[in-house]
Order: structure tokens, then sequence, then C-alpha cells
């Protein structure tokens, strides 16, 4: 007996006063066509659409991937626009394994939604929906769709990357990565540009031709920020007319560390790149005494030392980050001189910001703005690595990636150890937020998280454009806990070939079950390794879903967050023995 061939069928499910849902599923039927069935021919051979008015398939376990986003579809008759929701439920076939549901339906969300043949109306839209299954996406069982109006009134004025047709408006929002777009313009001078050259230089002094070489602004413009800024104590003018951001806390100019008892010596050094992600770092400890050794030639290093709990700590700011060769060296030149000068250091915390690799559909698997992901090896990985930098990537002829990797594994997983303990019990980091907050009131940034309104979820859909979808809601017996820090532990990934947005990105973070991506801080483990130290873990307050360094608007919260778990994790570590 011939086996029967696999087709998609379409069935209405259900229709209210402003949703329809209809179900596309994948079966082996013979189908007759009747005034209920009508079934498809030449091209579109192997699609049904059922007329029935009820569907019953028997399906009662909750979706395997959901995907939700928005359109503004435009009246031809009037002009005006109704905002639509259209969700997308996922079912597989049982051979697909579960870390791959995510990737497919991503996938297949992405290839709906392209800008170059994006379904102009309804029937397009289902249709498209079908071929894609029919032809492509074989081990999608089944997808229910539903589509929603939720009123009237225009398209908001962020979508200023919208794709237009006569009979509807996707909200493409490019203005979330309206850095990239500017990136070749000169932008215009202020202060806020200026203090965020000196802060990312910080230690090193700048001079008034580094900014009109880097900024290609005048002398003049330069010099009348760096006054004004002068005047509200955020910088200061040092010899030979070198600028430096002025440290919140007393600094003392020092030639040479001064010598110090061994009681004194940390045993816990703490990495920054970013400015204020030393001020959420030393806002975590007592007893602050900060220690600038400038020079006119090579690095300039900042140490503050304080103590946290029972432990010493040493925090430093690296000079600068990046894949220049100068950026990689300093960064390992500064780490290695860290440890080189505090030899009782056994403990290295990497502690900032990040870029978050959402989960589009599974709520319990998702990293929002302003969560914390601390580096742990992945459960189901038989190799232990905590951080993975990504040299290359490329398209192999069997339309997956191949990958140059480096992997980093501690000799000792004492700290990830405590880290992934502390997710399971009721962890102090919420109180050392609020801690951190008090201390910080009065220094200049947004330590505050930012409104939940601009932690806006993108998928790149390829030509530069991108389509906002909502953040996956909880299922089943998920818990949405409003408030409080969520903290996940997996590992961190770096490399600027996958770090972007796009599909090399969502692929190497499912290959590698990584969580965040940073700003490439690999040169420092290279570093921390080169120097023997057994322990040492990544903590990342995400900012942004790139690597962090886009994010400017929530790099202050996400960096105090990172800060309050490192804390955490020091205060449950067993006090220093001697």
């Amino acid at each position: 007996m011939a086996e029967i061939e696999e087709k998609v069928i379409m069935t209405p499910k259900g229709k209210t006063a402003n949703s329809t849902t209809l179900v596309v599923e994948r079966k082996a039927v013979e189908a007759e066509a009747s005034d209920k069935i009508h079934v498809a021919g030449g091209d579109h051979t192997g699609i049904i659409i059922n007329k029935e008015k009820v569907y019953e398939n028997g399906v009662s376990e909750p979706c395997q991937a959901q995907l939700e986003f928005r359109v503004y579809l435009v009246s031809a008759a009037t002009g005006s626009h109704t905002r639509e929701a259209r969700a997308l439920r996922f079912w597989f076939k049982p051979q697909l394994p579960p870390n791959e549901r995510t990737h497919e339906a991503q996938g297949f969300f992405r290839e709906l939604v392209s800008p170059q043949d994006f379904p102009k109306d309804y029937v397009g839209f289902i249709k498209k929906i079908m071929k894609l299954m029919q032809h492509k996406y074989h081990q999608l069982k089944m997808l229910e769709v539903e589509l929603r109006q939720e009123g009237c009134g225009p398209p908001p004025p962020e979508a200023n990357g919208v794709i237009t047709s006569k009979s509807v408006i996707y909200n493409f929002c490019n203005g979330l990565f309206i850095e990239d777009s500017v990136a070749n313009q000169t932008p215009v001078i202020s202060e806020q540009r200026v203090l965020d050259m000196i802060e990312n230089a910080y230690p090193n002094p700048l001079t008034v031709e580094d900014f009109v070489t880097a900024g290609k602004w005048s002398k003049a413009e330069v010099k009348d920020a760096l006054e004004s800024l002068e005047e509200k104590g955020l910088t200061r003018a040092m010899s030979e007319g070198l600028y430096v951001r002025q440290h919140s806390v007393d600094t003392q100019v020092v030639k040479q560390m001064p010598t110090l008892c061994s009681s004194r010596q940390p045993s816990i050094a703490v990495i920054t790149a970013l400015y204020c992600e030393k001020q959420a770092v030393d806002a975590m400890m007592e007893d602050q005494e900060t220690y600038v050794r400038y020079t006119t030639v090579g690095e300039s290093n900042v140490y503050t030392l304080g103590t946290i709990g029972a432990h010493r700590v040493v925090t430093t700011k690296l000079p600068s980050v990046g894949r220049t060769r100068e950026a990689m060296t300093a960064a390992g030149n500064t780490t290695t001189r860290l440890l080189g000068i505090f030899q009782k250091v056994e403990y290295v915390f990497l502690v900032g910001v990040g870029g978050g690799v959402p989960h589009y559909t599974d709520y319990a698997q998702h990293v929002r703005l302003g969560d914390v992901v601390v580096s742990t090896p992945a459960a189901d990985l038989p190799d232990k690595y905590v951080y993975i930098f990504c040299e290359k990537a490329e398209r192999n002829d069997k339309g997956g990636w191949d990958y140059e990797v480096k992997p980093y594994k501690p000799a000792n997983y004492l700290l990830q150890d405590i880290a992934i303990r502390l997710t399971k019990t009721r962890a102090p980091w919420d109180s050392y937020v609020s801690e951190g907050l008090q201390r910080l009131r009065g220094v200049p940034g947004h330590w505050e998280p930012p409104e939940g309104a601009t932690d806006r979820l993108c998928v790149e859909v390829g030509e530069g454009a991108y389509i906002e979808v909502s953040h996956p809601a909880p299922q089943g017996d998920q818990i949405d806990k409003p408030g409080g820090l969520r903290v996940s532990c997996a590992p961190v990934a770096g490399g600027r070939s996958v770090a972007g947005s796009g599909e090399a990105r969502a692929a190497f973070a499912a290959h590698a079950r990584a969580l965040a991506y940073d700003c490439e801080l690999d040169a420092v483990l290279d570093s921390v390794i080169g120097n023997r130290k057994d322990c040492f873990i990544s903590i990342r307050g995400i900012s942004d879903y790139r690597d962090g360094t886009r994010g400017k608007e929530w790099q202050p919260h996400a960096a105090l967050a990172a800060a309050a778990v490192m804390k955490a994790i020091i205060a449950a570590m067993e006090p220093p023995t001697d």
C-alpha cells in the first residue's frame, strides 16, 4: 500500500468580534474536494483549505514556541490605521531537539516578514505561512495563527524604518539601533559626548587634539565643553593640557603603588571596562582608597582598594576595549600589571554590562534588559567552558555554521558553584542593589532602572530592517515576578563575528548555550589564565541585545545589578584563612 503524502492543511479555529484564529498543520491525508474543502492544484499542490467552522485536533499540550508582533493595517478607502497583534504558536515534530526549536521558529519568522516579499494582506500572509511550511520547514508539525485587532491610530514616531504597501505597514524599528546608521556621520559636539570619551579613556588623560581628531570638532568647541565639564566637577585639567575624569572617590596620584602590609593585600580582583561599571563596583565596597598612576607614555592605571565582607578587594578599569591591536594589548597589559602588583589575588571577577540573548518564544529562558547573566558551564555540554570567544563564523554547505572558537575554563569552579547555589536560594542581591542606589545618589548617571517601555525587542529580518516583537509571556505554571533581579547561570560569549544582531548571533548563542555577549574581553582572560589564576568568573548586567556597548540608557543600572550579584557571591565565599 503506497504511503500517503503529507499535506499542509489550514482550518479556521475560532472567531470573535476583534480576532481570528487559524490552524495550519501537516497531515498525511487523502482529501477530496467539496463545498467545505478546497484542494489546491498547480503550483499549490499539497495545500488544502478546510472551510469548517470548528477545529478539533486533540492537541492539548502547550505550544513549544510562541512569537507575537504588531502591524499597522491601512484602509485603502479612508487611509486610517488599525493596530493589529499577530501571534504565531509553534508545535514541532518529536525528532527536532528542544534546543533547536527556538532557532527554527525564529528562522520561520524572519522569512515570513522579510522586507523583500512581505505579505501585503491577510490572504498573502496565510498563503506564505503555508508555502514555508510545505517547502522548507518540514520539522514544523502545527502552527496556530491569531490575528487580533487592538484599536486605531497611526504607527508610533519611532517606526522610522517602516516598510509600507497599499494595505499594511509593518512596524520596523531601525531607530533602536540608530547608532549604526549615524556611525559614519560627524556627530554634533555635546558635553555628554566629550564626557563619554573622557570616561572611556579613563584613567588615561586626553588632550584637546585627541578630541579634535576623534570627533572632527574644532578646538574652540572642545575647549568650551571641557571648561563647562570642569565647572561641574566632572573633569579636571592636568599639566601639559591633559584632561581626565574627576573621580568621585578621593584619589591619590602616585608614581608607583605603595607597598601594602600583608593584612591589606587583596585576595580578590575586579576588572571593569566602562567607567559606570567601576563606579557601580566601588559602591559595593567599604573603606575605599583609590590610587591613580598617570603616565604620559603608555597606559595609566587606577586601583581602588576596599573590603566586601571579610575580603580585601582591588578594582581597576581597563583603559579601552575593542578589537584594535592597541586596545587588546592595553587590556591584557593592564590585567597582567594588576596581578603582578597584587600577588595575593586568588579570585578574578570580570564585572559589567553585556548584551542579552533574548529567547523570543520561551519566558523561562528569556533574558531581558536589567537581568544578570553569570558565566557558568552549560549543564548539557561535555565541554565545561564558562566563556567562549568566537574568532570566525562561516556558513557551511549544509546550511549551518562552522566556528573557530577559544573556550575558557577555570581550573576551579568554586565561584560558579556559589553562583548556581545562590540562584536557588533567597540571595541578597536585591538589597545590595538598593544599598548601591543609596550610595550613588548624587553621582551623575541614571542608576535607577529605566522605564519598562524602553526594553524593546526586535528581530532582524534582513536588509537592515528590524521588526518589533513582544517579550514572551509566562506559560502554564511559569510565574512572572514583578520587581527583583532575575539572574541566570550560563556561558558568556564574545566575538565581533557573531555578537552583532542577526542570524549568526542567535545561531552561535544556541550552539554555545550562551545567554550573554560581552565587548570582547578574551585578552583579559588570556592574561588571567597566563598568570595561573584558577578561579575566575564573568558577571554581565544586560544593557542591550548586542554586546553591551549600545545600551547607554540601561548601562548604569545594568552595571549596578552586575555589581550586586558580584557582592552576593563574595559575601558567600569562605573568609580568608590568614
